[in-house]
Protein backbone atom coordinates (compact mmCIF):
# COMPACT_ATOMS: atom_id res chain seq x y z
CA UNK A 1 0.00 0.00 0.00
CA UNK A 2 1.22 3.48 -1.14
CA UNK A 3 2.71 5.77 1.83
CA UNK A 4 0.45 8.54 0.65
CA UNK A 5 -2.44 6.23 2.14
CA UNK A 6 -2.42 5.95 5.88
CA UNK A 7 -3.21 2.93 7.84
CA UNK A 8 -5.85 4.38 10.10
CA UNK A 9 -7.86 5.17 6.85
CA UNK A 10 -11.54 3.68 6.59
CA UNK A 11 -9.92 1.38 3.78
CA UNK A 12 -10.13 -2.64 4.63
CA UNK A 13 -7.13 -4.48 3.73
CA UNK A 14 -9.42 -7.08 1.82
CA UNK A 15 -10.61 -5.12 -0.46
CA UNK A 16 -9.60 -5.35 -4.15
CA UNK A 17 -7.22 -2.10 -5.41
CA UNK A 18 -8.63 -0.69 -8.82
CA UNK A 19 -7.15 -1.62 -11.72
CA UNK A 20 -5.80 1.15 -13.94
CA UNK A 21 -5.06 0.77 -18.13
CA UNK A 22 -2.74 3.72 -18.72
CA UNK A 23 -0.48 3.42 -21.24
CA UNK A 24 3.15 4.39 -20.20
CA UNK A 25 5.88 5.48 -21.77
CA UNK A 26 9.07 4.69 -21.24
CA UNK A 27 12.00 6.63 -19.54
CA UNK A 28 11.65 9.77 -17.63
CA UNK A 29 12.53 9.08 -14.03
CA UNK A 30 10.17 10.81 -11.30
CA UNK A 31 10.39 14.36 -9.82
CA UNK A 32 12.24 12.57 -7.06
CA UNK A 33 14.78 10.95 -9.05
CA UNK A 34 15.81 14.14 -11.00
CA UNK A 35 16.14 16.17 -7.90
CA UNK A 36 20.14 16.35 -7.52
CA UNK A 37 20.47 17.39 -11.52
CA UNK A 38 17.99 20.12 -11.14
CA UNK A 39 19.40 23.58 -10.47
CA UNK A 40 19.58 24.29 -6.89
CA UNK A 41 18.62 27.49 -7.21
CA UNK A 42 14.60 26.29 -8.55
CA UNK A 43 12.47 25.88 -6.38
CA UNK A 44 11.31 22.02 -5.97
CA UNK A 45 8.40 20.86 -7.52
CA UNK A 46 5.34 19.38 -5.45
CA UNK A 47 2.79 18.85 -8.63
CA UNK A 48 3.88 17.54 -12.25
CA UNK A 49 2.45 16.35 -15.20
CA UNK A 50 4.90 14.03 -17.67
CA UNK A 51 4.10 14.05 -21.47
CA UNK A 52 0.09 13.90 -20.29
CA UNK A 53 -1.72 12.85 -23.18
CA UNK A 54 -5.88 12.50 -23.59
CA UNK A 55 -8.11 11.98 -26.44
CA UNK A 56 -11.79 12.00 -25.92
CA UNK A 57 -13.92 9.67 -28.20
CA UNK A 58 -17.54 9.42 -29.55
CA UNK A 59 -18.30 6.93 -31.94
CA UNK A 60 -16.44 7.78 -34.98
CA UNK A 61 -15.07 11.15 -33.74
CA UNK A 62 -11.51 11.20 -31.87
CA UNK A 63 -10.47 14.90 -30.84
CA UNK A 64 -6.90 14.99 -28.87
CA UNK A 65 -6.98 17.48 -26.38
CA UNK A 66 -3.88 17.23 -24.65
CA UNK A 67 -0.58 15.96 -26.59
CA UNK A 68 2.39 15.51 -24.42
CA UNK A 69 1.64 18.28 -22.03
CA UNK A 70 5.12 18.83 -19.16
CA UNK A 71 3.71 21.16 -16.46
CA UNK A 72 5.34 21.45 -12.82
CA UNK A 73 4.16 23.75 -10.15
CA UNK A 74 6.77 24.39 -6.75
CA UNK A 75 5.29 24.46 -3.46
CA UNK A 76 4.41 28.00 -2.13
CA UNK A 77 3.75 28.65 -5.83
CA UNK A 78 0.75 30.50 -8.12
CA UNK A 79 0.31 28.88 -11.56
CA UNK A 80 -2.24 30.20 -13.99
CA UNK A 81 -3.22 27.53 -17.30
CA UNK A 82 -5.09 29.86 -19.89
CA UNK A 83 -5.76 29.19 -23.24
CA UNK A 84 -8.63 29.14 -25.84
CA UNK A 85 -11.88 27.44 -25.17
CA UNK A 86 -11.59 23.63 -25.10
CA UNK A 87 -7.64 23.65 -25.68
CA UNK A 88 -7.48 21.34 -23.04
CA UNK A 89 -7.61 23.57 -19.43
CA UNK A 90 -9.83 21.75 -17.31
CA UNK A 91 -8.96 18.40 -18.61
CA UNK A 92 -5.43 19.43 -17.95
CA UNK A 93 -6.75 19.86 -13.77
CA UNK A 94 -8.42 17.13 -13.80
CA UNK A 95 -6.13 14.45 -14.65
CA UNK A 96 -3.83 16.43 -12.02
CA UNK A 97 -6.60 16.32 -9.35
CA UNK A 98 -6.89 12.61 -10.84
CA UNK A 99 -9.94 13.19 -11.31
CA UNK A 100 -9.55 11.31 -14.83
CA UNK A 101 -7.00 9.39 -15.73
CA UNK A 102 -4.42 10.23 -18.87
CA UNK A 103 -3.97 7.87 -22.08
CA UNK A 104 -0.76 8.33 -21.60
CA UNK A 105 2.09 9.99 -19.36
CA UNK A 106 2.35 10.16 -15.40
CA UNK A 107 0.98 12.68 -12.79
CA UNK A 108 3.40 13.36 -9.68
CA UNK A 109 2.70 14.63 -6.69
CA UNK A 110 5.42 15.03 -3.76
CA UNK A 111 7.92 12.93 -5.52
CA UNK A 112 5.75 10.00 -6.43
CA UNK A 113 3.44 8.87 -9.09
CA UNK A 114 -0.21 8.82 -8.44
CA UNK A 115 -2.20 8.54 -11.48
CA UNK A 116 -1.92 5.13 -11.29
CA UNK A 117 -3.14 4.30 -7.72
CA UNK A 118 -5.53 2.13 -6.38
CA UNK A 119 -8.97 4.19 -6.10
CA UNK A 120 -9.62 4.92 -2.75
CA UNK A 121 -5.60 6.23 -2.30
CA UNK A 122 -6.51 9.01 -4.80
CA UNK A 123 -9.79 9.36 -2.90
CA UNK A 124 -7.44 9.97 -0.06
CA UNK A 125 -5.37 12.24 -1.87
CA UNK A 126 -7.92 14.48 -2.98
CA UNK A 127 -9.66 14.75 0.23
CA UNK A 128 -6.60 15.58 2.72
CA UNK A 129 -3.91 16.78 0.33
CA UNK A 130 -5.77 18.70 -2.60
CA UNK A 131 -8.19 21.23 -2.16
CA UNK A 132 -10.51 21.99 -5.02
CA UNK A 133 -13.16 24.78 -6.14
CA UNK A 134 -14.82 24.97 -9.81
CA UNK A 135 -16.65 27.64 -11.43
CA UNK A 136 -20.02 26.17 -10.58
CA UNK A 137 -19.11 25.95 -6.47
CA UNK A 138 -20.91 22.76 -6.39
CA UNK A 139 -22.09 23.15 -2.72
CA UNK A 140 -25.04 20.80 -1.78
CA UNK A 141 -28.57 22.66 -1.87
CA UNK A 142 -29.84 20.66 1.13
CA UNK A 143 -26.91 21.75 3.79
CA UNK A 144 -26.13 24.78 5.35
CA UNK A 145 -22.97 27.32 4.51
CA UNK A 146 -21.07 25.76 7.53
CA UNK A 147 -22.18 22.20 6.68
CA UNK A 148 -21.15 22.33 2.99
CA UNK A 149 -17.87 23.65 4.47
CA UNK A 150 -17.39 20.49 6.64
CA UNK A 151 -18.36 18.03 4.23
CA UNK A 152 -15.22 17.02 3.35
CA UNK A 153 -14.33 16.26 7.04
CA UNK A 154 -17.49 14.27 7.61
CA UNK A 155 -16.64 12.13 4.85
CA UNK A 156 -12.98 11.40 5.51
CA UNK A 157 -14.08 10.72 9.34
CA UNK A 158 -17.24 8.63 9.26
CA UNK A 159 -20.05 9.51 11.45
CA UNK A 160 -18.48 8.08 14.85
CA UNK A 161 -15.16 9.87 14.65
CA UNK A 162 -16.63 13.26 13.33
CA UNK A 163 -19.41 12.94 16.32
CA UNK A 164 -16.44 12.90 18.71
CA UNK A 165 -14.59 15.97 16.80
CA UNK A 166 -17.54 18.27 15.69
CA UNK A 167 -17.03 20.66 17.92
CA UNK A 168 -13.34 21.70 17.15
CA UNK A 169 -14.06 21.13 13.75
CA UNK A 170 -16.92 23.33 13.81
CA UNK A 171 -15.19 26.16 15.30
CA UNK A 172 -12.22 25.37 12.68
CA UNK A 173 -14.96 25.56 10.04
CA UNK A 174 -16.48 28.91 11.35
CA UNK A 175 -12.74 30.42 11.57
CA UNK A 176 -12.33 29.82 7.57
CA UNK A 177 -15.97 31.30 6.71
CA UNK A 178 -14.64 34.95 8.54
CA UNK A 179 -11.17 34.69 7.20
CA UNK A 180 -13.54 34.34 3.52
CA UNK A 181 -16.20 36.97 4.75
CA UNK A 182 -18.83 34.81 5.20
CA UNK A 183 -19.26 34.67 9.37
CA UNK A 184 -22.81 36.15 9.02
CA UNK A 185 -23.98 33.63 6.33
CA UNK A 186 -23.10 30.47 8.76
CA UNK A 187 -26.20 29.38 8.20
CA UNK A 188 -27.54 30.01 5.24
CA UNK A 189 -27.93 27.59 2.49
CA UNK A 190 -26.91 28.34 -1.05
CA UNK A 191 -29.99 29.40 -2.47
CA UNK A 192 -29.96 32.43 -0.15
CA UNK A 193 -26.20 33.15 -0.81
CA UNK A 194 -24.82 34.99 -3.43
CA UNK A 195 -22.56 34.15 -6.31
CA UNK A 196 -19.53 35.55 -4.74
CA UNK A 197 -20.74 33.98 -1.14
CA UNK A 198 -21.10 30.82 -2.47
CA UNK A 199 -17.62 30.87 -3.67
CA UNK A 200 -16.03 31.69 -0.68
CA UNK A 201 -17.91 29.21 1.31
CA UNK A 202 -16.32 26.60 -1.79
CA UNK A 203 -12.68 27.72 -0.80
CA UNK A 204 -13.71 27.75 3.13
CA UNK A 205 -14.84 23.97 1.79
CA UNK A 206 -11.40 23.54 0.14
CA UNK A 207 -9.34 24.38 2.93
CA UNK A 208 -11.18 22.55 5.60
CA UNK A 209 -8.84 19.65 5.65
CA UNK A 210 -5.53 21.84 5.26
CA UNK A 211 -4.42 20.64 1.28
CA UNK A 212 -1.05 20.93 0.30
CA UNK A 213 -2.30 22.09 -3.08
CA UNK A 214 -5.24 24.25 -4.28
CA UNK A 215 -6.67 23.48 -7.62
CA UNK A 216 -8.84 26.80 -9.19
CA UNK A 217 -11.03 25.37 -12.23
CA UNK A 218 -12.29 29.12 -13.40
CA UNK A 219 -13.17 30.28 -9.84
CA UNK A 220 -14.23 33.46 -10.95
CA UNK A 221 -15.86 32.47 -14.38
CA UNK A 222 -19.16 33.14 -13.12
CA UNK A 223 -18.89 35.86 -11.26
CA UNK A 224 -19.02 39.72 -12.26
CA UNK A 225 -15.84 41.15 -12.66
CA UNK A 226 -15.42 43.22 -9.15
CA UNK A 227 -16.72 39.69 -7.29
CA UNK A 228 -13.49 37.88 -9.50
CA UNK A 229 -11.37 40.54 -8.12
CA UNK A 230 -12.52 39.64 -4.19
CA UNK A 231 -12.40 35.88 -5.15
CA UNK A 232 -8.63 36.51 -6.50
CA UNK A 233 -7.47 38.59 -3.29
CA UNK A 234 -8.71 35.60 -1.17
CA UNK A 235 -6.54 33.28 -2.82
CA UNK A 236 -3.52 35.52 -3.53
CA UNK A 237 -3.67 36.30 0.49
CA UNK A 238 -3.81 32.55 0.76
CA UNK A 239 -1.03 31.96 -1.24
CA UNK A 240 1.14 34.64 0.36
CA UNK A 241 0.33 34.74 3.96
CA UNK A 242 0.08 30.48 4.44
CA UNK A 243 2.33 29.71 0.94
CA UNK A 244 -0.37 27.68 -0.41
CA UNK A 245 0.49 25.99 -3.55
CA UNK A 246 -2.22 27.32 -6.20
CA UNK A 247 -2.86 25.87 -9.89
CA UNK A 248 -5.56 27.80 -11.59
CA UNK A 249 -7.20 27.95 -14.82
CA UNK A 250 -8.68 30.78 -16.12
CA UNK A 251 -9.67 32.13 -19.05
CA UNK A 252 -8.99 35.92 -18.22
CA UNK A 253 -5.86 37.19 -19.07
CA UNK A 254 -6.06 40.03 -16.43
CA UNK A 255 -6.83 37.36 -13.44
CA UNK A 256 -4.51 35.32 -15.01
CA UNK A 257 -1.78 37.83 -14.81
CA UNK A 258 -1.74 38.00 -11.38
CA UNK A 259 0.14 34.62 -11.19
CA UNK A 260 3.54 33.83 -10.60
CA UNK A 261 3.63 31.29 -13.07
CA UNK A 262 1.90 31.55 -16.22
CA UNK A 263 1.72 29.18 -18.86
CA UNK A 264 -0.88 29.13 -21.74
CA UNK A 265 -2.15 25.59 -23.71
CA UNK A 266 -2.40 25.60 -27.31
CA UNK A 267 -2.78 23.00 -29.73
CA UNK A 268 -2.76 20.26 -27.00
CA UNK A 269 0.69 21.91 -26.03
CA UNK A 270 2.16 23.81 -23.65
CA UNK A 271 3.85 27.33 -23.94
CA UNK A 272 5.47 29.31 -21.19
CA UNK A 273 4.54 33.01 -21.04
CA UNK A 274 4.72 35.79 -19.08
CA UNK A 275 2.56 38.90 -17.75
CA UNK A 276 3.92 41.16 -20.59
CA UNK A 277 2.70 38.30 -23.03
CA UNK A 278 -0.92 38.35 -21.63
CA UNK A 279 -0.94 41.60 -21.74
CA UNK A 280 -0.04 42.57 -25.42
CA UNK A 281 -3.37 39.86 -26.05
CA UNK A 282 -6.56 40.16 -26.19
CA UNK A 283 -8.49 41.30 -21.91
CA UNK A 284 -9.76 37.45 -22.59
CA UNK A 285 -8.11 34.74 -24.69
CA UNK A 286 -11.66 32.98 -24.77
Amino acid sequence: MSDFFPRSSTLHESEEPATNAVAERPARAPLAARASRRDPSRPEPILGARRLAKTYRKNKHVVPVLRGVDFEVATGQFAAIVGQSGSGKSTLLHLLATLDAPDEGRVEFDGRRIDNLPAAERDWIRNQQFGMIFQFYHLLPELTAIENVLAPLMISEGVFRYWRNRRQHTARAAELMDQVGLSHRLRHKPREMSGGEMQRAAIARALITQPRVLLADEPTGNLDSQTGEEIMSILRDLNKSQELTIVMVTHDNAIAQQADVIVRLKEGRVERCDAEDLRTSSTHVA
